[in-house]
C-alpha cells in the first residue's frame, strides 16, 4: 500500500519526512497542503490533524503528525536511520535540538523574512531570531569538525531532521560558506542515491503564487 504524505513543498518539516520516506526507498506519494491558501485551518484538515500542521503522514490504518515521530516510524518500519543500538538516545538527543533550537526558529524567520508582505515583516523580531540562528549554527557546525555523520559513522534521523530547511534558497541568515561543516555535510546528503531538492520532492513552491 503507498504511503500518503500530506505536505508541501516550503515546508522544512515536511521535507524531513519526505525525505527519509525517498531515501528509504518507500512507495510514498505527496498529498499537497495548500498552506498559504490556509487550508490547514478548515475542519476537514483538523479532522485529517487535530494539531493543524503538515507533515501529515497515512500507512493504512496508521496516522502521524509531527516530522520527528514520522521519521521514527520509518526507521521502525525499514530498520533504516536510527543508527547503532548504543546511539538511540544521542541520535533522538539530536532530533530534539534541531526541533527546538534550528528547524523551529529557521522556519519562523524563513516565513517572516519571504512569505509575510515587505510592509508587515517585523524588523526587530527578525533581528533577534537571526542572533539565535547564528548560534545554533555555530553549535552544528562546531559538532560536526572531524565528522561525516551527526551520529556515529552513518546518515541517521539526527541528519535527516537537521538538513530539513537548510538545502532552501531563501534568505534566512544561513549562508554556507560561512559554515565549512555543515557545507560539506549538507554535500554529503546530496550525493546520497535518491536525493532530491525539497521543491523536487514535494509539490508547492514560492514560484507558484508570483
Amino acid at each position: 500500500m503507498t504511503i500518503k504524505l500530506h505536505c508541501f513543498g516550503e515546508s522544512g518539516h515536511s521535507y524531513k519526512a519526505a525525505l527519509a520516506l525517498e531515501l528509504a526507498g518507500q512507495d510514498w506519494e505527496p498529498v499537497f497542503v495548500d498552506f498559504f491558501s490556509g487550508v490547514h485551518r478548515t475542519s476537514e484538515y483538523r479532522d485529517l490533524n487535530v494539531m493543524a500542521e503538515a507533515p501529515v503522514m497515512i500507512d493504512g490504518d496508521v496516522r502521524l503528525s509531527q516530522s520527528g515521530v514520522i521519521q521514527q516510524y520509518i526507521t521502525d518500519k525499514t530498520g533504516k536511520f536510527g543508527g547503532k543500538p548504543e546511539d538511540k538516545y544521542e541520535v533522538l538527543r539530536w532530533v530534539l535540538w534541531d526541533n527546538h533550537k534550528l528547524s523551529s526558529q529557521v522556519g519562523m524567520t524563513r516565513f517572516l523574512m519571504n512569505f509575510l508582505p515587505e510592509e508587515k515583516r517585523p524588523a526587530d523580531v527578525i533581528g533577534f531570531m537571526l542572533g539565535r540562528l547564528r548560534a545554533a549554527f555555530k553549535t552544528l557546525n562546531h559538532h560536526l569538525e572531524g565528522r561525516d555523520w551527526i551520529v556515529g559513522d552513518e546518515l541517521t534521523n539526527a541528519d535527516l531532521t537537521c538538513c530539513g530547511y537548510l538545502f532552501y534558497e531563501e534568505p534566512f541568515g544561513f549562508d554556507r560558506k560561512d559554515y565549512p561543516n555543515i557545507d560539506a555535510w549538507l554535500s554529503r546528503i546530496s550525493a546520497l542515491p535518491g536525493w532530491k531538492h525539497p521543491y523536487d520532492l514535494m509539490p508547492g513552491n514560492p514560484s507558484d503564487r508570483a
